[in-house]
């Protein structure tokens, strides 16, 4: 199964495509950082800083061969010899998620709208190369109708692609990473497209419809054949501590026990026979937080544990001193005291003192919340500082946000670990590398749906 990743980012959906008995041709990524990462797991070693930039600075046919083109998507469009090449040698796949929040079919008519560009030059690729299937990936959002009454643009770049080319039969569906293994809640859109003469041999047909996943034992009515079937039944739901728990100071008691086998099924189902000691996990550094901060997190874990509304500080925070902390005692006077946090420390030992506490703490930013231990990670994102640990108090490193999207501890990120807020606009660090990823463990089961339509 011969397959092209546009957009690839640092490699989650090629990770579950590879797995699932995918051949890379090319991926074609612009972020220099993500795009080391996607090399040095899925082509061959990238740590070398100086050789890594000896590639990006090589020409585009030279990238072109080595399977990686560090370039813009427009690139290997204007190389029509590449093309040529990539058609004539025959394309099962293309799998990408260029960003669609605002595709309109008017974009057609209005070749400048920037909102357009990268999804019409996804859709030009896939014209060009005639592949047998096609796989977009993209946020929930996107599914929204525009309030003049337009359809959405999940709808419109189904039916563009449907009209690309000799036509593909498309079924939009919103799945989500923790019916497919995750141990996280992470919807997503997907449009997953069979070439229309491809779907005529195997009797695929499209619903119309947009289909949700769900758990194995939830599922009601057929799954359409173009979408990829979930693999976990409800009771078999992941959990922040299936994930991180041996990665974990304090855990519960059985905390090691069930995350040892969540990382066995990461090397099993996606680099099997490939066992790496703890002491050589990479990617785990933990964050150094000032004193002030650690107390902050703490906080957030005392009220996370008691029930309480964990955004009372960001509340507090916008509100004159004694209003503040009138409210703060009014949330605050039944919660159990002394009040101490996961780790042991103690945080007050009085009602007044815990005022005073939450007072000095308040903070305007209302994003911070603590994971819990025994739940599903929330959507991991680019930004490391909105996610709490339940036990230790700190955010998440690289190695736990990457255990939720579902890469195995192989799976080495490079580069800088984060980057400051004017350099976002370009930089893609480790954290921004795994929260813009496919879950591997969505990306298998696509890869599987495509590889049970594709073969002979």
């Amino acid at each position: 199964m011969k397959y092209v990743d546009l957009f690839s980012g640092c490699g989650g959906l090629s990770l579950g495509i590879e797995r699932a008995g995918g051949q890379l041709v090319l991926a074609v990524e612009k972020s220099d950082m993500a795009a080391r990462t996607f090399c040095h797991n899925l082509i061959r070693d990238a740590s070398d800083a100086l050789q890594w930039d000896r590639y990006v600075a090589s020409d585009e046919s030279n990238q072109i061969a080595s399977r990686l083109l560090v370039r813009e998507l427009g690139v290997l469009l204007d190389n029509t010899a590449a093309i040529k090449e990539i058609r004539s040698n025959g394309l099962d796949l293309v799998v990408g998620g260029p960003p669609c929040q605002g595709f309109s079919l008017a974009g057609r008519r209005n070749p400048s709208d920037i909102r357009n560009e990268l999804p019409w030059q996804y859709l030009k690729f896939v014209e060009a190369t005639g592949p047998r299937a096609v796989v977009i990936e993209n946020v929930v959002g996107m599914d929204r109708s525009f309030a003049h009454g337009e359809a959405s643009s999940f709808r419109q770049l189904q039916q563009a692609l449907s009209e690309t080319g000799d036509g593909y039969v498309v079924q939009g569906v919103h799945v989500n990473a923790v019916h497919y293994g995750a141990p996280q809640h992470r919807p997503r859109l997907m449009i997953i497209a069979l070439r229309s003469d491809v779907a005529a041999e195997r009797g695929v047909t499209t619903t119309g419809e947009t289909w949700r996943s769900t758990f194995v034992d939830q599922v009601e009515g057929d799954i359409p054949a173009l979408a990829p079937r979930p693999t976990k039944m409800m009771a078999e739901m992941g959990s922040v501590s299936h994930a991180v728990g041996d990665l974990t100071a304090r855990g519960a008691a059985d905390a090691d026990a069930h995350s040892a086998a969540y990382v066995r099924s990461l090397s099993k189902d996606f680099w099997p026979g490939r066992a790496t000691a703890a002491s050589e996990i990479r990617n785990h550094v933990r964050r150094r937080h000032g004193e002030r901060t650690t107390q902050r997190f703490r906080f957030y874990q005392y009220l996370s544990q008691n029930g309480l509304d964990q955004r009372l500080l960001s509340h507090a925070a916008r509100l004159p001193e004694d209003d503040a902390k009138l409210l703060l005692k009014h949330r605050l006077l039944h919660a159990p005291l002394p009040a101490r946090a996961p780790d042991g420390v103690c945080l007050a030992e009085s009602l007044d003192d815990l005022v005073e506490l939450g007072y000095s703490l308040a903070t305007k930013k209302h994003s911070q919340k603590v994971l819990r231990w025994r739940e599903p990670a929330r959507t991991v994102v680019t930004l490391p500082d909105d996610y709490v640990h339940p036990i230790e108090p700190r955010i998440f490193t690289v190695r736990e946000m990457a255990r939720f999207q579902g890469f195995p501890d192989h799976f080495e990120f490079l580069g800088k670990e984060t980057t400051g807020s004017d350099r976002r606009r370009f930089e893609v660090p480790q954290y921004s590398q795994v929260g813009n990823a496919v879950s591997p463990w969505l990306a298998l089961a696509v890869g599987r749906k495509m590889r049970a339509l594709l073969s002979d």
